[in-house]
């Protein structure tokens, strides 16, 4: 597991796709948390989560009075947070936001719900589009459940490799859901701004082009 930044109080990992945050339904399925602790010989305490078949920057705490700290700052959105999206269909628009409210539809897949769901917005940005498929910087304000793949979804470009949210036929072909959470920068009890950056996998560039 690659260690990003750590101190006496935070843990910052690169998280790979496929592995659960924390346990699932099936106790006998690894996730990240458990792998961690038992790695490290430490109570870690979880901050915030990606879904399994997301990759990129998890932030842990490493005492409770930073578990409240991170807590808050996630919670009043005071956390920048920039992922990288490779999308079906070429984007012709430098940039745009989607702010859809959203709620759970059952079985796990959330929804754009105008009338009863909650409030979600999220900003996006062109980096590189191809024939068919597009790469762009996307800015989460809310955090709801799968509100990425649900806000590019409810645009009509829905994230290569999602099962979820697409065309199934389609989106079977690819070897992982292509999100990645890239950039990370939030404030410490000291004052100091811990910024945070993980590489896009090269499996993005090598599938645009």
């Amino acid at each position: 597991m690659c260690v990003l930044f750590e101190n006496e109080e935070v843990l910052a990992v690169d998280k790979p796709a496929g592995i659960a945050v924390i346990p699932e339904r099936r106790e006998t399925t690894p996730c990240l948390l458990h792998a961690l602790e038992k790695e490290r010989g430490e109570r870690l305490f979880v901050v915030h989560r990606l879904d399994k078949e997301v990759s990129g920057i998890l932030l842990f705490a490493r005492t409770a009075s930073m578990h409240r700290h991170l807590s808050l700052e996630f919670e009043n959105r005071r956390v920048k947070k920039t992922y990288q999206a490779l999308v079906h269909g070429r984007i012709r628009e430098k940039k745009g936001s989607v702010d859809a409210p959203i709620r759970l539809f059952g079985s796990g897949r959330m929804g754009v719900d105008r009338e009863g769901g909650k409030p979600s917005l999220t900003h996006w940005e062109m980096e590189l589009s191809g024939e068919n498929l597009s790469l762009i910087r996307v800015f989460p304000v809310t955090g709801r459940r799968h509100q990425i793949r649900v806000h590019l979804y409810h645009m009509g470009h829905p994230i290569v490799g999602d099962l979820r949210y697409g065309e199934k036929e389609s989106q079977k072909g690819w070897p992982r859901l292509m999100l990645h959470a890239h950039q990370l920068e939030c404030g410490l009890p000291c004052g100091r701004l811990l910024r945070l950056e993980s590489s896009v996998p090269h499996l993005f560039h090598t599938f645009l082009r």
